[in-house]
């Protein structure tokens, strides 16, 4: 099975201050190991509010709102990674994404680099990676997106693809199928889905193939540790392609 495993931002990270190499090491040693096991898919970790957009869809309207910002509705049921030279580039295609699903929330949070968190010099002009976010509403936690805004979505994400600009696109499923683990002190408190809302926004993200959510339960445990022993993480299972 494929789950993305979310963990959610902290107080270091929102102040824009870089990770202990010690850190970065540790993680780069575990997800590693995942890796070469071949059970890595993908994973990113994403910058503070500050570096992030959100954008508002309602009544035909869109409203443009740059961090820093709190989290609000961070319950997420689709995220695309995307490759764009500038900002305003990521804010059109969002908000013709947006446009299609009519009424909802996304959001840009842009993709940590090697440079970002201190492992190499920044190259010259780099282009941009942003997490498209798009936040779970009634119709996505309940299977029920019409075949109408399927169809416009995969026209739009191939075009998205012809442009260079999608790197990959993971659909979820309903948040009925997660977990959601609250570690304090490394103790673990466990509450099933469905989840009404998550009010963290997502520090990054991991989409790994296990056997099952007892092993992503585990992984979670030594992931948590590894970030200090007192975070929110979400398991979240992937859609089945076909029926995304």
């Amino acid at each position: 099975m494929r789950f993305m495993i979310m963990h959610k931002n902290d107080p270091h990270t929102e102040a824009g201050e870089r990770p202990p190499m010690e850190l970065v090491e540790k993680m780069g040693e575990f997800i590693g190991g995942h890796a070469k096991a071949g059970r890595l898919i993908d994973g990113a970790g994403l910058g503070a509010s500050s570096t992030r957009t959100r954008l508002t869809f309602r009544d035909g309207t869109c409203t443009v709102k740059h961090g820093p910002y709190r989290g609000e509705h961070e319950l997420v049921a689709t995220t695309l990674q995307i490759k764009v030279k500038t900002r305003e580039q990521a804010i059109g295609w969002a908000e013709r994404y947006g446009k299609i699903l009519g009424t909802g929330e996304l959001e840009l949070g842009k993709v940590n680099e090697p440079w970002d968190i201190g492992l190499m010099p920044a190259p010259e002009d780099p282009p941009l990676q942003f997490l498209l976010i798009e936040k779970a509403d009634q119709a996505s936690e309940s299977g029920a997106r019409s075949g109408k805004q399927k169809a416009e979505l995969t026209r739009l994400r191939a075009e998205m693809t012809k442009a260079g600009v999608l790197v990959r696109t993971t659909d979820l499923q309903p948040s009925a199928k997660a977990k959601r683990l609250v570690f304090t002190k490394n103790d673990l408190r466990m509450i099933d889905g469905p989840f009404s809302e998550s009010k963290e926004l997502i520090g990054g993200f991991a989409v790994l193939e296990l056997s099952g959510m007892d092993e992503a339960i585990a992984m979670c445990r030594r992931y948590a540790a590894i970030l200090g022993g007192t975070l929110e993480i979400d398991i979240r299972t992937l859609a089945d392609p076909e029926t995304a």
